[in-house]
């Protein structure tokens, strides 16, 4: 992340699972900063913020499907801080070759296709309102959200390179 960069939008409690053959999720935090899309599953902020921040992300998206907020209580010093951990997802929006969003029966997604060097990557996100602890963590509700202004907010900041 850049010093010039600061959090546009920043979203909790989204499963990520990595689109291939028997790979478990992972929850996190997803943010879009000028020129990045970061996935934090690695933070050092405090379970009790990040409970009352859930639920208040809850309450937003029942409200309105949109998810293009920022939470109070976490801002471009921490996410610094968190990205130090190798674990995180730092992904410059030129390394995107394909993102879309898709409406399920049971909640709404975001599809990313990453060129990671050598290989290509997809990814599934999903912002989760429920979940099972035992035996491991795994979503079992999940939120309808707009992820348009998302998808266009990354589409409308690449560089075409031929």
């Amino acid at each position: 992340m850049d010093s010039d960069e600061h959090i546009q939008t920043h979203i909790l409690s989204v499963w990520c699972e990595e689109k291939k053959f028997f790979h478990h999720g992972a929850e996190g935090m997803l943010f879009l900063t000028e020129k990045h899309l970061m996935f934090v599953t690695k933070t050092e902020a405090k379970m009790r913020w990040w409970a009352a921040a859930v639920e208040r992300q809850i309450r937003s998206l029942l409200n309105s499907k949109n998810i293009m907020i920022h939470h109070d209580g976490y801002n471009d010093k921490e996410l610094r801080l968190d990205l130090q951990n190798g674990k995180n997802m730092e992904i410059p929006f030129n390394r995107i070759l394909n993102i879309s969003s898709e409406e399920k029966s049971w909640g709404s997604v975001l599809d990313l296709e990453i060129n990671m060097g050598n290989k290509t990557k997809k990814y599934r996100f999903s912002i989760v309102s429920g979940w099972v602890k035992y035996p491991t963590k795994d979503p079992i509700k999940y939120m309808k959200a707009d992820w348009m202004p998302f998808v266009d907010y990354i589409k409308s900041r690449q560089k075409v390179v031929d």
